[in-house]
């Protein structure tokens, strides 16, 4: 079983496994599609004051997601 940290990835290597950008990833964090605590979360490990916490993000949860998301786009664009 994984243990919470093998769970959570930087955005660099999310979006390098998700096959988008990293801009792309924040939109969806930043827009809601993400949900804090299941697709992502902050990280302040190593970080100084004023905070500007990294987010880390559930790859797995992520990709389920994303699918689910581009999957109704392409279909009400169809429609």
């Amino acid at each position: 079983m994984l243990g919470d940290r093998d769970m959570w990835s930087s955005s660099e290597l999310t979006a390098e496994k998700l096959g988008i950008t990293e801009i792309k990833l924040s939109f969806l964090r930043e827009n809601g599609i993400l949900k804090p605590g299941i697709h992502w979360k902050s990280s302040p490990l190593g970080q100084k004051k004023p905070w500007k916490p990294r987010a880390l993000y559930n790859i797995k949860m992520c990709r389920q997601i994303i699918n689910k998301f581009y999957s109704e786009e392409n279909f009400n664009i169809a429609a």
